[in-house]
């Protein structure tokens, strides 16, 4: 690897932008030295909560939606993992031990719900040499659903309340089930933040249709998973040319691909959690050494080369080229007749005769049989000319 990954992060130095998020996987030192030797740039150690119901978690507390296997685009972790299950004393002897024994920067994570909660919670953490301090105001097991309004406004309250009381950088845990959570950062940002996660958890329900009640213990529970990274790109893209400080891009990350591109939409750093439950501490070093080959293939020597690149290419509504350039078309020698392509097309582009299968005219070149055929038999080839005109089969 030839690509320097090294970065500033609120005013700390990370030897590259994989930080893992505070879970069950950063909760002692010794699961945060697994960490630091797969070569994670940075940990946020496991939340301590002020509620503390939520410091012993109920069993069984993962489970698995989708594949099993974890593979991409088809798995969910559905989890109720709350709390660091220590006392505030032991969390902060724990993160003294993690300063003394780690080289890398310790982050805590606090979620309190009142204002002395969140003061001396904050004092706690940085007196224990805490680089920096997450504020997990959105959790998923939160007992009460705020209004929206109140969500903004209570990490707003917090994130100043904290400002005020120690000297490390403060860093709000976003909700993902906000309307504009773009203003919601530019809030943060007015109240102190140095820097902001996007996203905590989506709150996720199942149900049981036999017993008709909700799985994981009756309750809401976290939602992640690599399905989750197209959102957070969205919001990624729509908020960091807005805002003046560097955000964690927080849900989805599967492999040093993912990465890269949350840096393109302009992340300064990027959290990750859910691989490395279900794949283990590996998963660490796996998208580090993905990212690097995808630097050195680009050329890119460090990560500020290509940090927001894709943030110019994002094209308004009017801007976007509506005309039909493509069609689609079928190679017989490697269709298998299994119609799938005819049920699906809502043009009725597509025929058959027996088991023989072809695309007609009326086809519009939507893409759909292309990405559905099971034998990779349909593609989409140029149209002839300037294609046809805006709006044309609409």
């Amino acid at each position: 690897m030839l690509a320097d990954l090294s970065v500033n992060y609120v005013d700390l130095e990370l030897r590259n932008p994989v930080v893992i998020s505070p879970a069950g996987v950063t909760g002692t030192v010794r699961r945060m030295k697994k960490a630091e030797e797969a070569g994670c740039g940075a940990i946020v150690v496991k939340t301590l909560f002020e509620d503390e119901v939520t410091r012993r978690s109920p069993t069984p507390r993962f489970r698995v939606l989708g594949d099993r296997a974890g593979a991409r685009d088809s798995f969910v972790l559905y989890s109720y993992e709350q709390a660091s299950p220590f006392s505030p004393e032991r969390y902060a002897s724990e993160i003294t031990r993690a300063k003394r024994e780690l080289g890398i920067p310790v982050m805590a994570s606090i979620g309190c719900m009142t204002d002395e909660g969140w003061r001396s919670y904050a004092r706690l953490v940085e007196d224990a040499g805490a680089d920096a301090v997450e504020l997990n105001v959105s959790c998923p097991h939160a007992k009460v659903i705020l209004e929206e309004g109140d969500v903004s406004r209570h990490m707003c309250d917090a994130t100043s309340l904290v400002k005020e009381e120690i000297s490390i950088p403060i860093v709000p845990k976003m909700t993902p089930q906000a309307s504009n959570p773009l203003s919601m950062a530019l809030e943060l940002q007015g109240a102190g933040a140095d820097g902001v996660v996007m996203f905590n958890r989506f709150t996720g329900l199942d149900i049981d249709i036999e017993t008709e009640a909700p799985v994981m213990h009756g309750a809401f529970a976290g939602h992640g998973g690599p399905w989750s990274l197209h959102y957070v790109l969205r919001w990624l893209i729509a908020t960091s040319p807005r805002v003046g400080i560097p955000i964690a891009s927080s849900g989805g990350i599967w492999n040093g691909e993912d990465a890269a591109k949350a840096i393109l939409a302009g992340a300064t750093v990027t959290e990750i959690c859910s691989v490395v439950v279900v794949q283990g501490y590996s998963a660490i070093e796996r998208i580090i050494r993905q990212l690097g080959e995808f630097m050195d293939h680009k050329g890119y020597s460090g990560l500020d080369e290509f940090r927001g690149n894709a943030c110019d290419r994002l094209l308004a509504t009017e801007e976007v080229d509506r005309r039909q350039t493509v069609r689609a078309v079928l190679d017989p020698d490697l269709c298998s007749s299994c119609g799938l392509c005819e049920r699906i097309c809502i043009y009725d582009a597509i025929s058959s005769s027996g088991r023989t299968f072809r695309v007609k005219s009326s086809c519009q070149g939507c893409g759909l049989c292309v990405e559905l055929c099971p034998e990779g038999a349909i593609s989409l080839v140029p149209l002839k000319g300037k294609g046809r005109r805006k709006g044309q089969g609409l």
